[in-house]
């Protein structure tokens, strides 16, 4: 029960969170530093999530065959690849070191 009642509270969360930003004015919108925030936001949380899930587990860091994943991505951008080739240098070094076992 106690899932359906943290179900039904999301939703309605939701919901007013989108009610809130439609009522905006648009004024408030147009400004520039809430267009800039509105730029960096999405990639700042998904850096936060990206690190989140590469070094965390539970309360402890860690470092193992996602981080040296990330860092081969992060070579890739760098080296200005494409993003394909950026996700496969990823996915081939993490198998790697995941097949090496460490």
């Amino acid at each position: 029960m106690n899932v359906w009642i943290a179900i039904a509270l999301t939703a309605a969360g939701c919901y007013l969170v989108k009610l809130v930003g439609l009522l905006v004015p648009a004024g408030a919108l147009e400004r520039p530093l809430v267009q800039r925030l509105a730029a960096l936001l999405p990639v700042a949380l998904l850096a936060a999530l990206t690190a989140q899930q590469t070094f965390g587990a539970g309360s402890t860091v860690l470092l193992d065959a996602r981080a040296a994943g990330l860092a081969a991505a992060a070579v890739a951008l760098v080296l200005r690849a494409p993003f394909l080739v950026v996700v496969g240098a990823a996915v081939a070094v993490t198998a790697g070191v995941r097949a090496l076992g460490w």
